[in-house]
């Protein structure tokens, strides 16, 4: 074979190869432009979805409908079941009409005490300059307490009135427990403590806190007591006083006794 032969031979060869390359790399690329134009099923949210919302009730209240898009048109992380997020929580807004990312969920943990507060709740932290008042080392997240709380009489300060404020509200955060080898535990550091409440009762729970009389007793004047774990009941809502300490179960004559040990009588007009 010439040389001049030989060069026409590699160079048709050559050309052979490269149409051959060619051809492949179109279809290979009209195969991925089919590909990514084939449409696909993936889940949209019908309305605004906020932050926190349990995605259990995202499919509950059927905020979620199915359309069909371009495959190359899907975001990152888009689902197409619900059982991919009925486990989660919504870590970011959903805006109506776009695309569920399972990048917008995270489980509960990750939205701390945020994942618990819905509708009328609300979360307030409280801090106490006793430990005593919020059951420092036995108050734990998702127990249940009433707040009692002594308050004075405006009229007469002098004398004051004790009842339970509010009742049934869940601990988003405890306090720390209290090391009691530090020292007393009536002496220990300022404890904190959250707690979720409606929205109806936030300023009467602000209200007892604030205006219960530190100087009634050591504690604060206002404390927290742990409700039970299950088959909690409540009694009859009732108000204490020097009157009711002093005079509930005596009999008439006991009281008499009562009011004539001073040599006046005393209950007429007193808080």
């Amino acid at each position: 074979m010439t040389y001049q032969l030989r060069n026409v031979v590699v160079a048709v060869v050559l050309g052979l190869l490269a149409a051959v390359l060619t051809a492949l790399y179109v279809t290979n690329y009209r195969k991925h432009v089919q590909h990514g134009a084939q449409s696909v099923g993936v889940l949209v949210a019908t309305v605004d979805i906020p932050s926190g919302t349990s995605g259990s009730s995202i499919v509950a209240e059927h905020l979620l409908k199915t359309v069909t898009v371009p495959r190359d048109a899907l975001i990152p992380g888009a689902i197409s079941s619900p059982d991919q997020i009925t486990r989660l929580v919504s870590t970011d807004e959903i805006l109506s009409g776009e695309q569920v990312s399972t990048r917008r969920f995270g489980n509960s943990q990750e939205l701390g005490v945020r994942a618990q507060l819905k509708g009328t709740l609300r979360a307030i932290q409280v801090s106490a300059a006793n430990p005593n008042q919020v059951l420092a080392g036995t108050l734990r997240a998702g127990d249940h307490v009433d707040l009692v709380a002594n308050i004075k009489n405006e009229n007469n300060p002098q004398f004051h009135y004790d009842r339970i404020v509010l009742r049934d509200l869940l601990v988003l955060r405890a306090p720390a427990p209290v090391d009691t080898k530090a020292g007393s535990i009536a002496n220990a550091a300022t404890e904190s403590v959250m707690l979720a409440v409606r929205d109806s009762q936030s300023a009467k729970f602000y209200f007892a806190v604030k205006n219960a009389d530190p100087n009634s007793s050591s504690d604060g004047g206002w404390a927290l007591e742990l409700r039970p774990v299950t088959s909690a009941a409540d009694s009859s809502t009732d108000v204490q006083s020097w009157k009711t300490e002093v005079f509930d179960g005596l009999s008439a004559a006991a009281k008499a006794h009562v009011l004539n040990g001073d040599g006046v009588n005393t209950i007429g007009g007193q808080g």
